[in-house]
């Protein structure tokens, strides 16, 4: 399944494929999923609030691969157990801080 498409031209052309056809969610396929979107913020704050510890411990570990230069994809395929993404994207900030495009 795709969940999103970005295209990027630029002025001199792009090597971008563009697809032939793109497609939304139905109503009914929004609706299946097992979190609603308006439902996204308490979600979030449950998670944080069910595994204090498990999340903290998970963190500790993606941010030490990353300054360790390791490969961090166990460590984060554990963490999103347990986190949320602001809590993972703050963690990965701490540690390398943000991305800035040069202009």
């Amino acid at each position: 399944m795709i969940i999103g498409v970005n295209t990027f031209l630029s002025s001199k052309g792009s090597p971008t494929v563009l697809p032939k056809e793109v497609i939304r969610a139905t109503e009914e396929e929004k609706e299946s999923r097992p979190v609603p979107a308006k439902a996204g913020i308490a979600t979030v704050e449950n998670l944080q609030k069910a595994y204090p510890d498990e999340s903290a411990t998970w963190l500790r570990k993606l941010q030490e691969a990353a300054i360790k230069n390791e490969n961090m994809f166990e460590q984060l395929m554990e963490a999103c157990k347990y986190c949320s993404l602001g809590q993972l994207t703050a963690a990965m900030f701490e540690v390398g801080g943000q991305y800035r495009r040069n202009m």
